[in-house]
């Protein structure tokens, strides 16, 4: 029987995850469970530093980004040493189980506190959508709308100038947000780790673009993919357009989740609990065609990322 659980955010944050902790606080305590916030990830557990949550704790986060919680990276987690320390804190604690919210490498860190003897359930929080086993995470779509806001204002200034504004988004290594801000905007090209980076068929496609008359141009590019400012400088002297680059950086992280965000946020957290409850451990929570399921971490891990070449096909057809 469970009596204590904790719950922390690990990695990067995201908006949603105030809601998740919101969502897995009160559930918990309706079914009569402790529940205490470790704070700062896995760096905040192996130092102990953890409190009491009750319903007032979780009161007006909802709206919130980022996250009450604070979270870190710690790599030494990955050490066997540092996970049994962990769990000697636990078990002082008397800590049950616990609801990790992070992204793939949180996961592990999952894993390995459930093989040791403390169960553990992780929801995907990451901007970048690039967690298999779930169709969406939380804080993608906050994300999105960012990044969509923020290339609608870039068009109006471009289209006043003859200009082609080049904006890199985040997604490391996973293009959602490149291509689906890219449909979303109208972009007329999006660059991706799925179709690869081409300098000179960019600035062919930009040149035509020029010479029908087009009186702007956005191209969306996902971060690590190459140096977006010079190519703004090539764009300016190979096309006719006048290259801007623009790099939305950590601003894509914040802001207040939007709705879809918070209620996909409370339904995981509320499976996460019913999945502790039940005794499992060692699962992920995750949303498939609008139903909330949960997989053995190991095995979403494994699975390959849900392919999107229909979106890839779509944007060719409409630009």
């Amino acid at each position: 029987m469970i009596r204590k659980i904790g719950v922390l955010t690990s990695g990067g944050d995201s908006p949603g995850m105030n809601a998740a902790i919101r969502a897995v606080t009160r559930c918990a305590l309706g079914n009569g469970i402790e529940v205490y916030g470790i704070e700062d990830g896995y760096r905040g557990l192996i130092e102990g530093r953890m409190r009491q949550f009750s319903k007032t704790n979780v009161s007006d986060i909802l709206s919130r980004g980022g996250t009450i919680l604070g979270s870190a990276r710690l790599p030494e987690f990955k050490d066997r040493d540092v996970q049994l320390k962990a769990c000697e804190i636990l078990k002082e604690k008397e800590i049950d189980a616990i609801v990790v919210i992070g992204g793939d490498g949180s996961y592990r860190g999952a894993k390995a506190l459930t093989d040791l003897g403390i169960n553990c359930i992780g929801l995907p929080g990451t901007i970048d959508n690039d967690i298999a086993g779930t169709d969406q995470t939380i804080g993608f779509d906050t994300a999105l709308n960012t990044v969509v806001d923020a290339v609608d204002k870039l068009r109006d200034t471009s289209s006043s100038h003859h200009r082609c504004s080049v904006v890199e988004v985040m997604g490391n290594h996973c293009g959602d947000l490149a291509v689906y801000s890219g449909l979303s905007c109208g972009a007329e090209i999006v660059v991706t780790p799925e179709t690869g980076y081409d300098e000179e068929d960019i600035l062919d496609r930009l040149r035509y673009l020029d010479n029908t008359g087009k009186s702007h141009a956005i191209v969306i590019i996902c971060e690590k993919i190459c140096d977006v400012e010079a190519l703004a400088r090539k764009i300016s002297a190979s096309t006719g357009f006048s290259g801007r680059s623009t790099v939305l950086g950590h601003i894509q992280r914040g802001g207040s989740p939007t709705p879809n965000d918070r209620v996909l946020a409370s339904r995981m957290g509320e499976k996460a609990v019913d999945l502790l409850v039940q005794g499992v451990g060692g699962h992920c929570v995750g949303i498939k065609e609008n139903k909330i399921v949960s997989f053995p971490i190991d095995e979403a891990l494994a699975m390959p990322k849900t392919s999107r070449k229909q979106l890839y096909r779509l944007f060719d057809r409409l630009v």
